[in-house]
């Protein structure tokens, strides 16, 4: 035999075990990329996901605080009626009592008689505008405390919209 045959049978040999070599390693860096592209689409997947649940708990909350604000502005038309209509009927007792201060003098020729007369009158017109000073006072507590009520309401149901 020849050397070069040798040597040919030689280079073959080499030649094919690299070319061997190449081709597993195009064959592991193409398995690499697809394990690669495989978890990279898990993790796209996962992102929209999440993305996704995140938008809605976010519109739930959203939501939530929305209706809270509704029933809130229904608490406050609510009241605010109630203050109207207690209002008046506290402007209709002062009236009354007024009407009733005015009526309590004693005519009469009798003086004793007139000067007490007089003195309740006066008394009965001190009571009356105590009675009005007092429901007037009565009339703006209730006010700020309906409105402290319901913003303290409000203030409650967003919060627990939001940690929901």
């Amino acid at each position: 035999m020849s050397p070069w045959v040798g040597l040919a049978a030689g280079l073959v040999l080499v030649a094919s075990h690299w070319a061997a070599y190449e081709h597993g390693r195009s064959v592991e860096q193409a398995q690499a990329g697809q394990v690669s592209a495989e978890r990279d689409s898990g993790d796209r997947l996962a992102e929209v996901i999440g993305e996704r649940s995140a938008r809605q708990q976010e519109h739930q909350r959203a939501q939530a605080q929305e209706e809270a604000r509704a029933h809130g502005h229904e608490e406050r038309s609510i009241a605010s009626a109630g203050a109207a209509g207690a209002d008046a009927a506290g402007q209709r007792l002062r009236d009354d009592g007024t009407k009733f201060a005015a009526a309590v003098s004693c005519p009469g020729t009798d003086t004793a008689a007139v000067a007490r007369g007089q003195a309740a009158t006066r008394a009965a017109m001190v009571l009356s505008d105590l009675l009005a000073r007092a429901d007037d006072r009565a009339g703006e507590l209730a006010k700020a405390y309906d409105q402290a009520r319901i913003a303290g309401q409000l203030c409650e149901a967003s919060y627990n919209a939001l940690i929901r």
